[in-house]
């Protein structure tokens, strides 16, 4: 997808939320990482990796995929 593409994706997306909160969070992080060294954690990382990442954060947006802190904690003890 090209930059242009991405934006306009981007922009209509913010457009269509209507939760304020939600709004203010994406705000915070744009904001955050405007002031921060650009993608230098990102950069670092292997194609293969940063798919992981990426995967890993759609499958986030699942709420039947989640697992509980609770859960995760009980398993590494």
């Amino acid at each position: 997808m090209k930059s242009t593409e991405l934006k306009s994706n981007i922009h209509q997306l913010i457009d269509s939320i209507q939760s304020e909160q939600l709004l203010q969070s994406l705000f915070d992080f744009l904001k955050s990482r405007e002031n921060s060294e650009t993608g230098k954690f990102w950069n670092s990382l292997t194609e293969e990796q940063k798919n992981e990442v990426l995967l890993a954060y759609e499958e986030s947006e699942d709420e039947d995929k989640l697992v509980d802190a609770k859960s995760v904690f009980k398993k590494l003890s």
